[in-house]
């Protein structure tokens, strides 16, 4: 747990569930899908336990960040702050604590997804030492 102006931060359990989707649909640059229902949540959170993580002030969730491994590589999913609390260090303590995490079990390298038509959150990653993939193309498939 990290803490910095009253905020705080801590593992992410099921609970949160309905304040992290509220969270998430109330910004821009995070794309809700299939697999953030609460059930698949409640199961990724199972998967990789302690990693994910929200930030709290007031009792309020005011950050969210998902985070899991395949093994080999750590991924970042869906980090996301309310506006009130951007430009305050709250993206920066959930993503510290997920590094953490993933150093934690081992991992050297972690990788994330920053939509195309968000900007700022590729501003934040790169002021955070996090580097373009050249040549990389994203892909995905219907399972």
């Amino acid at each position: 747990m990290a803490t910095k102006g009253g905020v705080i931060t801590r593992e992410f359990v099921v609970s949160d569930y309905d304040g992290a989707i509220a969270l998430w649909n109330g910004v821009e640059g995070v794309e809700i899908c299939e697999g953030d229902s609460r059930e698949e949540i409640a199961e990724y959170l199972k998967k990789n336990p302690r990693l994910s993580r929200v930030a709290e002030a007031d009792g309020k969730i005011v950050g969210v960040a998902l985070c899991s491994h395949d093994g080999r590589r750590g991924w970042i999913y869906h980090l996301a702050v309310a506006p009130a609390y951007r430009r305050r260090k709250v993206g920066k303590l959930l993503l510290g604590d997920c590094v953490q995490g993933l150093r934690t079990l081992g991992l050297k390298r972690a990788i994330i997804l920053v939509a195309g038509d968000n900007p700022a959150g590729h501003q934040f990653w790169l002021r955070n030492g996090w580097e373009d993939i050249g040549g990389a193309i994203a892909m995905t498939r219907e399972l």
